[in-house]
């Protein structure tokens, strides 16, 4: 969308400088990518961005405009975890690249959460992609890495000792994000831990670290809590249900309480109509809806093409929604003179202490297949997978 900048980069570009930037990432984090590294990233104008901003602030006032009682409905009565929190730490929003019926290109909101994503990672693979194309630094973030490192520490170590603060995932060697862990150790100073590893005693949380046993005071959680049901066998001193001594950062119900369960209830020329599967009315033609489930991670469990079969076969239609169909456009140009299709994710921290949540970065996924998310990726090509977005003049 921006031609100078994607002319120069595709004439920039080389397999050598793309073997630069993995083997980069690898050495900043001891950690090899879990997930594909897009050779590229995507270029958006200020405009674009404007819109991205707006429909954000929107949405973010809508959000800040519901009850707690419409909120906590959205928390299953088994997941429920206490001393919940005013407003979640973390807040993402994903919106798709589109085109419109007047054939202009604009954001459509895909979805949202109040869970943290790749944000150590993001940050170390906008500046290292700067750094094999130094062209970019005209066009990067500005905030420096000195302040988003701040930010970060705030709001996730606080007043606390590193070694009271943990990132606390399950089997966290076993997942695609293990390098964004890694990252965030070398950043904020503390350390990662299984659930598995966790001591109780009475209402306090322990780890071990070298033979001895550390307090744990505040989590960094990067547990997909509902997922914990799904794990054959799993064995834990520590159940989230329980009421312990810790600051949660952010507090797992919001991970149910900004979902998809918000999507029918927000109002936007950006947002795609949505409907509870209970509530979808006969006069909407399912060929243009997605089904989707409330709580589903990482695009499982999402049907782009439901048959009425399928809708009257679910019968927990209260945990579904369907969200009106968008069109990807594919615009972004690879070396071949092919095209990806793309979506953003806003990367925003909210302070307890704040009225609005602070944009700290995005997250750029590419793709050249039905679906964006990084693992339905399968096609053998170029230009998919995890990128990041510059915006800039045209």
């Amino acid at each position: 969308m921006i031609p100078k900048y994607r002319k120069q980069f595709n004439q920039d570009f080389s397999l050598e400088k793309y073997e630069q930037l993995k083997n980069s990432l690898a050495e900043k984090s001891g950690v090899l990518p879990g997930f594909r590294i897009s050779e590229s990233p995507f270029f958006l104008t200020k405009e674009f961005e404007s819109k991205l901003i707006g429909a954000s602030e929107s949405i973010i006032d809508q959000i800040k405009a519901l009850s707690p009682e419409i909120l906590q409905k959205a928390v299953p009565e088994n997941c429920k975890v206490p001393n919940d929190t005013d407003h979640p730490h973390f807040f993402t929003i994903d919106f798709g690249v589109c085109k419109n019926e007047n054939g202009e290109i604009e954001p459509q909101l895909i979805e949202l959460q109040a869970f943290p994503s790749l944000y150590a990672f993001q940050k170390t693979f906008e500046n290292t992609f700067c750094e094999v194309y130094p062209f970019l630094s005209e066009i990067k973030n500005a905030m420096s890495p000195g302040q988003f490192a701040d930010y970060l520490r705030e709001l996730i170590v606080g007043d606390e000792n590193p070694e009271n603060v943990i990132l606390l995932e399950i089997f966290p060697e076993k997942q695609k994000t293990a390098i964004d862990f890694a990252l965030t150790e070398k950043l904020l100073g503390i350390k990662t831990v299984c659930l598995t590893k966790i001591k109780k005693d009475g209402k306090k949380l322990y780890y071990e670290d070298n033979e001895k046993l550390v307090q744990i005071k505040r989590i960094y959680n990067r547990v997909i809590f509902d997922e914990l049901d799904h794990i054959p066998n799993l064995k834990t001193e520590f159940d989230f249900r329980e009421e312990v001594d810790v600051k949660w950062i952010t507090h797992p119900n919001w991970f149910f309480k900004i979902s998809k369960y918000l999507l029918p209830l927000l109002k936007h020329q950006f947002v795609p109509k949505s409907y509870f599967l209970y509530e979808f009315p006969e006069n909407e033609n399912l060929e243009n809806y997605v089904l989707k489930p409330l709580f589903s991670f990482a695009g499982s469990g999402v049907n782009l093409n439901p048959t009425i079969e399928i809708i009257n076969a679910i019968e927990d239609k209260e945990n579904y929604i369907l969200q009106r169909k968008v069109q990807y456009e594919p615009i972004f140009e690879d070396i071949n003179g092919e095209f990806s299709k793309a979506e953003i994710r806003l990367l925003y921290i909210w302070r307890e202490n704040d009225e609005r949540p602070i944009l700290l970065e995005n997250l750029g996924r590419m793709t050249k297949a039905a679906m964006v998310n990084v693992d339905f990726n399968k096609k053998d090509a170029i230009w998919i997978g995890s990128s990041n977005v510059f915006f800039g003049e045209e």
